[in-house]
């Protein structure tokens, strides 16, 4: 048994569990600290994140474990009550509020408390799997974000983290995306939500590992980090690493590549997924068209939801699910104008040059002959690889031919080989002279840069570039800046290459450097890495297919990297399509037109292509088309053929996804009415951020956050403008200032190449003026140095703001609630209690007044906080008169007022739980009919049961005394003003809060 569980037990006011609630003050090691989180831990007891508050160690962060240190949680019978002279109780109500912001949300509240706050907009769709996730409809908060390609998974996945952090469940969070947009999602998690992640990809790792003792685990240096699937998959390395760290909230971007069982990516999930709370997996292709292999990504999120892998129905895994597309009725309706309309797909049609006539005849003469011919390859998908390579560019068709060529060579039969290797040397003759000058669609890119585009010297146009193969995007990113009339150092500016090949530093950086206004790169060539996640549209809004991928899919991830959430102005999409008059030739109108066509009507009638074919996967649509063209079908009989279940196995598999895919869960909330246009909204509807009154889930005393800091600084800072050297815009809501030693250490979780080029830490820019942010965040797009924006955002959960709020805490001392003279008949004790489960989560929260009635013995419960403050006159108008109050009366009641308090919380215990309790009994229920034949099984099933236990609430509530109102000595009932306040018999129906 711990000292904290002695000593609060003995005046009876906690459980038999450790319980340290975020802002609660402990001691350990005689200094005082601030708890800021805490969570079980299998062999040490509980784990709690605390920073310094007794002079000694102030502002120093530790961790501490209850089994290993003596922490002693403060018994509230003990509470000193103090006077407060500061003007109008400005540090009783700073005190007040601080405690309010510092306590995490209950698990049963589950609406959504910061959505208003944040740098997005208010598009109740963006909002949704937030939503689902605290819903309770599953037992943890676990979805996969479905939505296709351009919504805003990035937004929706930053809006969901950050009301898990509101709720203490976002403290250690761990993101894992590809490496080429590492940057991109950390850029958007800090600007928009002010959430920092470090990001570790390999060369942060190195510099960590070397910076830490060896041997010491680098995931423990930070809370919440970004790292790439590419570095973290190296289980081997880091798998020791992983299994010591349990997260609140892990993130898998492009969660499709974990499908495949026993894959390292596969391997990674599984590590991961039983060793965090939340866990939110996104991808725009989710499925693989195998209902098992789906199976089994749904079980990362819940084990038990599928008890069949091999037939469900989406109704089973709805809890688990969200999906939309630009089409659906909730999105279409939201976007009002947000989101330019698609252009059409125009095909640029190239005919072939004579030379280029002379290789699509060889091609149809000796490996892709008509009526019933036999190809020289032995290899029946070669001749299609060959003339892709071909339609893509002659030098992709000459690294594809001599790769042939030296794989034949090596073979021990050179008869068997003799006639391709033949063929093969034809070709490479062929293509040997090729050059930019023999090529149709170079001479029409050329064209449709310039003259159609507009890009060029002197331009400020953009385009994106896609070809598949390496070879042609190193080939045009040579050739291309000349040919475009760029010279000397704007020549060698002007292009950007961008392929699988390169570093993660060298994707995040040809990105970043697309994005910027000022960078003088004009054209971005890459390869269908940039296809996945990689926002492109900031600047551009022209893409050209050099080749054509042979996928629906792929050509819609193309589509949409441009073609997305914040986009400007109408996407133009080009494709060249190289054409052929030589008989039998195969060439682009065959295959990729008529690919392109498809696409675009299933855009506009279903919202995406990916259905289409019922593969779900790239490269298994490419492959199924191919073996159809060797089949003699058409595109269009391979397609059809397809959706009408011709070739499936599984006669049930097409039924089951045309129910997944089809608009789940599309019926949409009613949308809240919102700012958006920046004017003053009504009073009372304004957001917590800034903005005006609070949300109604989050109690507050203050109007806005605005309002809290100003009055934090003057109180805990009166001479900012010489101590912080603070100065402040009044008209643009602009607060400059030089951050103290405390903050710049807070700053470290900020990214590194963020505090350099901003140089934070000799100043800050921040502010709550959304169109201040807005604008700053724009501006550095425009910018030729740094994505980052100098003015950053404002909100509850910004390093500012919560430095500032434990400021406000540690300047009341050691156990100390003030005094505070207001509009009461009787004293009225202010008292937070909280009933909280097994893993030290609070499950119930309440804010009340108490009174005890000495002479009759009786106690009298206001649960609900705010308004009895609000009713008694607490507010920036009242007076303080400074007058003496003999504290001893009141402490010598705090006994019955905690009884009284407790007595409450019991009475309505069942009923604030049920709202808790009910999803969890379900699952449990559910659970009990699931069967696993395998021992493994079993004990997922025994853990997962133990986990349902662990989140009822369990015990008694830890109380708190916050402060006492007592009565004005000068005011008597019935005098001027309004009349005093007296509380009322306990709540029968109390209040959410």
């Amino acid at each position: 048994m711990t000292a904290v569980q002695t000593s609060a037990e003995q005046s009876g006011v906690t459980t038999g569990q450790d319980q340290y609630p975020a802002g609660a003050q402990v001691v350990v090691r005689d200094e005082e600290w601030l708890v800021r989180s805490s969570m079980p831990t299998e062999d040490d007891g509980t784990r709690i994140e605390v920073v310094g508050v007794s002079e000694f160690v102030r502002d120093q962060e530790a961790v501490f474990f209850s089994g290993l240190d003596r922490i002693e949680l403060l018994d509230p019978r003990e509470t000193t009550l103090v006077m407060d002279d500061s003007p109008n109780y400005r540090r009783s109500r700073l005190f007040l509020e601080a405690v309010l912001r510092r306590t995490a949300l209950p698990q049963s509240e589950r609406r959504l408390a910061l959505a208003d706050s944040f740098l997005m907009d208010p598009l109740p769709y963006q909002r949704r799997p937030a939503e689902l996730a605290l819903s309770g409809a599953n037992l943890r908060p676990r979805l996969l974000i479905a939505d296709v390609v351009g919504l805003g998974k990035t937004l929706e996945i930053g809006l969901t983290l950050a009301e898990l952090i509101r709720r203490g469940r976002g403290e250690r969070i761990l993101v894992v995306t590809p490496q080429h947009v590492l940057e991109q999602f950390q850029h958007e998690l800090w600007t928009r939500f002010a959430i920092p992640l470090v990001r570790l990809d390999s060369v942060g790792i190195e510099r960590i590992q070397r910076e830490i003792p060896a041997g010491r685990n680098p995931f423990t240096s930070f809370k919440r980090v970004i790292v790439s699937i590419d570095t973290l998959k190296n289980t081997d390395q880091y798998r020791h690493h992983l299994e010591q760290i349990r997260w609140d909230a892990v993130v898998i971007d492009e969660s499709h590549n974990l499908i495949n069982r026993g894959s390292l990516r596969n391997q990674l999930a599984r590590t991961l997924a039983p060793r965090t709370d939340a866990l939110i997996l996104a991808s725009a292709t989710p499925h693989n068209g195998d209902a098992k292999s789906f199976a089994e990504l749904i079980g990362l999120l819940d084990p038990v939801a599928i008890r069949d892998p091999e037939s469900y129905r989406a109704a089973d895994i709805e809890h688990l699910f969200i999906r939309r597309t630009k089409i659906s009725p909730e999105v279409r309706d939201q976007m009002k104008g947000q989101w330019a309309d698609r252009g059409p797909s125009h095909s640029v049609h190239c005919p072939a040059t004579p030379a280029e006539e002379k290789v699509f005849e060889e091609l149809a003469a000796v490996w892709l002959p008509g009526d019933g011919g036999t190809s020289v390859s032995s290899v029946p998908l070669f001749p299609y690889t060959l003339l892709k390579s071909f339609l893509s560019s002659h030098a992709a068709l000459r690294a594809t031919v001599s790769a042939r060529i030296k794989t034949l060579e090596k073979k021990d039969d050179p008869q068997g080989t003799a006639a391709e290797l033949a063929a093969l040397y034809r070709l490479s003759e062929l293509a040997a002279d090729l050059t930019e000058a023999d090529s149709a669609k170079f001479a029409a890119l050329v064209r449709q840069l310039r003259e159609e585009i507009g890009v060029g010297p002197g331009s400020d146009e953009r385009v994106v570039v896609f070809s598949e193969r390496v070879q042609t995007l190193e080939w045009l990113a040579e050739v291309l800046p000349t040919a475009l009339g760029f010279k000397g150092r704007a020549a060698r500016d002007c292009v950007r290459i961008m392929h699988g090949g390169l570093s993660d530093e060298q994707q995040m950086a040809c990105v970043e450097e697309f994005g910027l206004a000022d960078t003088p790169v004009r054209v971005l060539v890459t390869g269908d890495v940039a296809s996945e996640g990689v926002n492109l549209h900031r600047q551009c809004h022209q893409l050209v297919h050099y080749d054509v991928p042979w996928s629906l899919i792929r050509i819609e991830q193309r589509n949409g990297r441009i073609d997305r959430y914040g986009q400007a102005r109408p996407p133009e999409f080009r494709a060249l399509i190289l054409t052929s008059e030589a008989e039998g030739a195969k060439d682009d109108t065959v295959v990729a037109e008529r690919l392109l066509e498809r696409e675009d009507q299933a855009h506009r009638s279903l919202g995406t292509a990916e259905a289409v074919t019922g593969l779900y996967r790239a490269e298994a649509e490419e492959k199924s088309l191919i073996q159809d063209l060797l089949r003699g079908r058409t595109v269009d009989e391979s397609l059809d053929a397809r959706r009408s279940g011709a070739d499936d196995q599984d006669a049930g598999l097409d039924d089951f996804l045309a129910d997944f895919f089809g608009p789940v869960g599309e019926e949409a909330p009613p949308a809240e009415p919102t700012e958006v246009d920046g004017s003053a909204p009504a009073p009372g509807t304004e957001s917590p951020g800034g903005r005006g009154a609070a949300s109604p889930v989050l109690p507050r005393l203050f109007d806005s956050t605005a309002q809290f800091l100003d009055d934090a600084l003057r109180e805990v800072y009166p001479d900012a403008r010489t101590l912080l050297e603070l100065d402040r815009d009044q008209q643009s809501g602009l607060l400059s200032f030089r951050p103290p030693t405390e903050l710049v250490h807070r700053l470290k979780a900020l990214p590194s190449d963020y505090l350099r080029e901003q140089r934070l830490r000799e100043r800050m820019l921040v502010t709550f003026n959304r169109r201040l942010a807005e604008h700053s965040l724009q501006r550095a797009r425009e910018s030729s140095t740094s994505s980052w924006p100098e003015i950053s955002l404002l909100t509850d959960l910004h390093p500012v703001v919560e430095w500032l709020t434990d400021k406000v805490l540690v300047g009341m001392g050691r156990q100390e609630a003030p005094m505070i003279t207001a509009n009461v008949a009787e004293p009225v004790y202010l008292v937070q209690g909280v009933y909280s489960n097994k893993l030290g989560r609070p499950t119930v929260v309440k804010w009340m007044g108490v009174t005890w009635r000495k002479a009759s013995g009786e106690g009298l419960v206001d649960d609900d906080m705010v308004s009895l403050l609000r009713r008694c006159g607490v507010g920036p108008t009242m007076a303080n008169k400074r007058r003496y109050c003999d504290p001893t009366p009141l402490r010598e009641a705090l006994p019955h007022v905690l009884d009284t308090a407790e007595a409450f919380l019991n009475t309505h215990r069942d009923a604030w739980d049920e709202p808790l309790r009910e999803p969890i009994e379900q699952y449990k229920r559910r659970l009990g009919t699931w069967r696993q034949p395998t021992l493994a099984g079993e004990r997922t099933k025994e853990r997962l049961a133990d986990l349902a236990d662990s989140l009822l609430t369990t015990g008694r509530p830890l109380l708190r005394v916050l402060a006492v109102l007592v009565p004005d000595p000068d005011r008597r009932d019935g005098d001027d003003g309004p009349p005093l306040v007296s509380l009322a018999a306990p709540a029968t129906s109390p209040s959410r809060f």
